[in-house]
């Protein structure tokens, strides 16, 4: 009986809404792309992160699973077999982890460890060495960061080039969500592979997390921490300014500079030269209401932007995600959008047609995901397939019936 109500609601609902679609019909907004499944084997895929892992000039893929409990790493099998499940290696039990990225502790730039942030009660960071060689063949090593115990909810990890190491390695930043939830970085000793001795080294408080990078904001050779926080007194999109070596060093919390979104409930971030002027800008999601902020930027200093507001089309879910790439390959950068909340017959994931019309833009939605998952999380673009379109890689926490996991929509566009 469930299921029968369930069908007619979703067959009503599709006939009131101008925009409503059932799974492979086409509506105002076009038909539903076609969706290859990566792995739908665990439960509440976390995220995605891209690195080539094995050397092949391929992008492999990160992913945690909160509720599952663990953390895989998936070997991209190249355009002849991408459309079927990956490869995967299962790195180690990481419960409620919440992040996975690839980060090279070592210093040797020739392979990453992946680190897993855990919420939760579990509240650590492990890290998960990689073989020397044969990443997708050999077995990979867990161990916790004792400094990250207990300390915070970990929420999301980057590799970052600060200025601790002369030969431009990448450090470990991190952040948190709830009491205690901070920024910060781990300080290693010469020895990295003994976490042991790592210290956590604070450079601001924080409510909740949804984005970091590192990236150059004021244009003085450096990285700094840009980063998108949705909840307490700090939320809203904000960058760290590193203060440079060897000051970087000292704990010296660095100073914060607001750009936008202090009102809104700030969700995932995302970095494009949207108006392709030459100047990166910043996009982030809200929710309530659910909208992509534009904040273009002025100058190079990173103080200066233009702000504006580009809403959620109708019978979505709950903003969560933004990526911008041209998917149709007419020269102009559209924008591609994920949900959270997202129950038939919304849909969790589209995407916005860019026109450019002088100084103006206008953005006409178009249907990727139709009425499929219900929670989806951060988006990747690339051209899996090797057609020349950009795909749209991503994962979905909630839907186990439908089987979606991590998955990747193929472009039908060109």
């Amino acid at each position: 009986m469930r299921e029968i109500t369930f069908v007619s609601l979703s067959i009503l609902a599709v006939l009131l809404s101008p925009v409503g679609i059932a799974a492979g019909e086409e509506g105002e907004r076009g038909a539903p792309w076609q969706c290859h499944i990566i792995d739908a084997s665990s439960r509440g895929a976390d995220g995605v992160k891209l690195f080539d892992a094995d050397g092949d000039g391929l992008l492999d893929i990160a992913t945690g699973w909160e509720e599952g409990g663990i953390t895989r790493i998936y070997r991209n099998p190249g355009p002849a077999q991408v459309k079927h499940n990956w490869p995967a290696v299962t790195l180690g039990k990481t419960p409620q982890v919440e992040d996975a990225a690839w980060i090279d502790l070592e210093r040797l730039n020739v392979r990453r460890a992946v680190v897993s942030c855990c919420e939760g009660k579990t509240r650590a960071i492990y890290v998960h060495w990689p073989p020397v060689e044969k990443p997708f063949e050999s077995p990979w090593t867990q161990e916790v960061i004792p400094a990250s115990q207990n300390r915070m909810m970990w929420m999301f990890a980057i590799p970052a080039k600060i200025g601790l190491d002369s030969r431009g390695g990448e450090e470990l930043v991190a952040a948190g969500k709830g009491p205690g939830a901070e920024i910060g970085f781990f300080l290693p000793t010469a020895d990295t592979r003994d976490l042991s001795k790592y210290q956590w080294i604070t450079l601001s408080p924080a409510g909740w997390v949804m984005s970091l990078f590192a990236v150059d904001m004021d244009g003085d050779g450096d990285q700094d921490l840009l980063t998108t926080d949705r909840k307490g007194s700090l939320r809203g999109c904000r960058w760290l300014e590193n203060p440079g070596a060897p000051t970087v060093i000292v704990g010296k919390q660095w100073k914060n500079h607001w750009v936008g979104g202090q009102d809104r409930e700030v969700m995932f971030a995302h970095l494009a030269d949207l108006d392709q002027d030459g100047l990166q800008d910043i996009l982030f999601v809200s929710r309530a209401p659910d909208e992509v902020h534009w904040y273009r930027r002025l100058d190079k200093s990173g103080l200066k932007w233009d702000h504006s507001v580009i809403p959620f089309p109708e019978n979505t879910g709950g903003g969560k995600g933004v990526a911008a790439g041209d998917l149709n390959g007419d020269g102009q950068l559209d924008l591609v959008l994920s949900c959270e909340h997202a129950n038939p017959p919304k849909s969790g994931v589209v995407w916005l047609r860019g026109v450019r019309e002088g100084n103006a833009f206008r953005w006409e939605p178009q249907e990727i995901s139709g009425p499929r998952g219900i929670k989806y999380d951060r988006i990747e673009l690339l051209d899996l397939d090797a057609d020349g379109d950009l795909d749209v890689i991503s994962c979905e926490e909630r839907d186990q019936k439908k089987g979606l996991g991590v998955f990747w929509y193929e472009n039908p566009l060109n």
